[in-house]
């Protein structure tokens, strides 16, 4: 979303006020100055130990508040968190507008991602204006019966950060300073609820054939702080030479390593978009997929946690040229950067400040 408040910014027919609960509030905080935003209401709701009914119950309540003393003419809510849930269902509640930006991913699974496909089909039912990354989204929502003339095609705002980003100059911190990108790197992320347990433990075993089969292989992880995450990654990778294991990394530098890795394993969502932007081949350790159209496209593939398709899908992109280079140029189909001025656009056209309907993402 900080594009899109950046953006907002620019216009003064236009008076934004943002709002954040601090659902995470370390991850929040990092972003908030790197871009260098000052919330005008922050819920901090963030507690230790902090549960699915406590994050959206805070939230709503402190909403609230926030919608009544704001009083908005819309609430913008970004992607698939219970905050974007919770944001939308109070706007709601106030009878107050919402526009959902990422609007439309879907994997059919309710429990896969868990919540978050939950969380963006509800506000999705929500949502008065659809602001969609990319083609696939748009048909989705389409079929579920959503008015064409309410749905944007606007490309993903996550390109937009990741451009502002991303620079070949920049020096990472001392806590990764160390790997050697002369290797070949490979940048790991695991965090989803669907893959505790058993399924993260057969990925870790394949790190550990990898490393210990390809001398040239280093391995970088910023280990998720679930200690349900952290125990396993410490017994089946933990000591390894030429595993780096590091807390959680700031967006910023997080960003810059996608941009010198040359392979990255993951369940995220938000890294199936951001590093085919940048070339990287992605392999996601999730059977479902809310982005297929990185799939379609061949720079990204779905290959699950088994232990065995991990090791074989990885060392083909180690080993095989051809392969790598095929998903390495594929095209990315997630943006070219400008999808806040698109919405933004899109919103000064819904409001009648513009009589010209913005030109769509062509993907």
């Amino acid at each position: 979303m900080a594009p899109v408040v950046l953006e907002l910014c620019k216009y003064q027919e236009i008076e934004s006020t943002v709002a954040v609960t601090a659902q995470h509030r370390e991850m929040l905080d990092q972003v908030l100055n790197l871009f260098d935003i000052r919330p005008d209401f922050d819920l901090n709701i963030m507690s230790e130990g902090q549960t699915l009914f406590d994050i959206t119950s805070r939230a709503l309540l402190g909403l609230d508040k926030v919608l009544s003393d704001a009083a908005p003419d819309i609430v913008l809510v970004h992607g698939d968190t219970t905050t974007t849930f919770a944001g939308a269902l109070a706007a709601y509640y106030h009878q107050i507008e919402v526009g959902h930006v990422e609007a439309g991913l879907r994997t059919g699974n309710k429990f896969s991602p868990y919540p978050e496909e939950m969380n963006r089909r509800l506000t999705g039912s929500l949502a008065d204006l659809n602001f969609a990354p990319t083609v696939t989204a748009k048909e989705n929502l389409l079929r579920e019966g959503v008015d064409a003339e309410k749905i944007f095609v606007t490309g993903n705002t996550v390109i937009d950060a990741l451009y502002k980003t991303v620079r070949a100059d920049f020096k990472f911190p001392e806590k990764i300073s160390h790997v050697n990108f002369d290797k070949k790197v490979i940048l790991v992320t695991t965090h989803r609820r669907e893959n505790l347990g058993e399924p993260m433990r057969q990925v870790y075993k394949a790190l550990k054939n990898l490393v210990e089969e390809f001398p040239d292989v280093e391995i970088i992880f910023p280990v998720h702080k679930n200690p349900r995450v952290r125990e396993v990654v410490n017994e089946e990778l933990g000591g390894l030479e030429r595993v780096f294991l590091t807390d959680p990394l700031d967006y910023e530098p997080f960003a810059n390593l996608m941009n010198r890795a040359t392979l990255i394993l993951t369940d995220s969502g938000g890294v199936q978009e951001e590093a085919p932007a940048l070339g990287k081949p992605v392999l996601v350790l999730r059977n479902t997929t809310e982005r297929p159209e990185a799939v379609d496209a061949g720079t990204v593939k779905l290959i699950g946690t088994n232990q065995e398709k991990v090791y074989g899908a990885a060392k083909i992109l180690l080993t095989d040229a051809a392969q790598y280079r095929k998903m390495a140029e594929a095209r990315s189909p997630y943006g070219d950067g400008h999808a806040a001025k698109r919405i933004v656009k899109a919103l000064l056209w819904r409001h009648k400040i513009s009589n010209v309907r913005p030109e769509e993402f062509a993907g």
